[in-house]
């Protein structure tokens, strides 16, 4: 966002594919007004010429922008602190402010630079014992409208949506978006499976999302076990808990063993960072505390 005076001038976003960047495009719709005012970026700019196209650092310093503030720094080496130090010797004031809001808004793209691998979101529906479905199986449906309503929300906000292969051999999920208008942001579907899966990408291990290109959020649901293999190899960076006001007494637990030695490496892990009354139903997300 580029403001002078007081007065947004112009606003730009990354486009499809990744070029152009944000920065571009917010200077093409400033034009000459972006000399001496302030550019309000999400992430560092850019320091890195590209075929796609330049960096947005030069950008910046090319359209004399008099300040920058910045939400966040960019992770990846060929930025990584470099876009700030180009405004800064161009004499720009570039301020990094580091915003939780913004890093919550990055979480995809911070995760695969850090991590090369996608911001992984477990969901469990479960009763208040702790339990995903009856003792026979029967799970449909533990949550009530409201909560399964949320899921289709969530689920539309990311790229990918995994199961396990015993759910999906036992319930064939449709894993799509069933709310009004938000039938095209069903996400690729993944079978965590050893087997190949017709019509649907698979993966052999938790691991294996490294190589889910292109997909920088996933969300799985589906399976004690699946759960279980994704906490016991630490790659759940959030946790999305529906809780129903309902006892199942002996059914199936939510997640398998995880591989916790002591209660001690239980604790201070978890951060409750959303909490919300849907219908009869509680909501809480967690977020991992690296």
């Amino acid at each position: 966002m580029i403001v002078g005076n007081g007065v947004v001038l112009s606003r730009g976003w990354t486009q499809p594919g990744g070029r152009p960047h944000a920065e571009a495009i917010a200077l093409a719709q400033a034009g000459a007004a972006a000399r001496g005012a302030t550019a309000y970026v999400t992430l560092e700019p850019c320091a890195h010429r590209s075929d796609r196209g330049p960096a947005c650092a030069d950008l910046l310093v090319e359209a004399g922008i008099a300040r920058a503030v910045v939400g966040c720094k960019d992770p990846d080496p060929r930025t990584a602190g470099s876009g700030l130090a180009r405004l800064r010797a161009a004499g720009i004031p570039a301020e990094l402010v580091e915003s939780p809001a913004i890093l919550e808004s990055l979480a995809g793209y911070l995760t695969r630079a850090r991590y090369g691998r996608p911001h992984v979101t477990l969901k469990l529906a479960l009763s208040l014992d702790g339990k995903i479905a009856l003792p026979s199986g029967e799970s449909i449906w533990i949550t009530g409208e409201a909560a399964r309503a949320h899921v289709h929300s969530r689920r539309a906000l990311a790229d990918a949506i995994l199961v396990g292969g015993g759910t999906w051999r036992a319930d064939r999920p449709g894993l799509d978006v069933r709310l009004p208008g938000l039938g095209n942001r069903s996400p690729e579907r993944v079978v965590l499976t050893s087997h190949a899966v017709a019509g649907v990408r698979t993966i052999a291990a938790p691991q294996d999302i490294a190589s889910l290109a292109q997909v920088q959020y996933l969300y799985v649901e589906g399976g004690g076990r699946t759960a279980a293999s994704f906490m016991a190899a630490d790659l759940v960076d959030r946790l999305e808990i529906y809780r129903a006001p309902i006892v199942l007494g002996a059914g199936i637990p939510a997640i398998g063993d995880i591989g916790l030695g002591d209660l001690a490496a239980a604790h201070g892990r978890w951060t409750l960072v959303e909490h919300r009354q849907l219908g009869p139903d509680t909501y809480e997300g967690f977020a991992r505390r690296r």
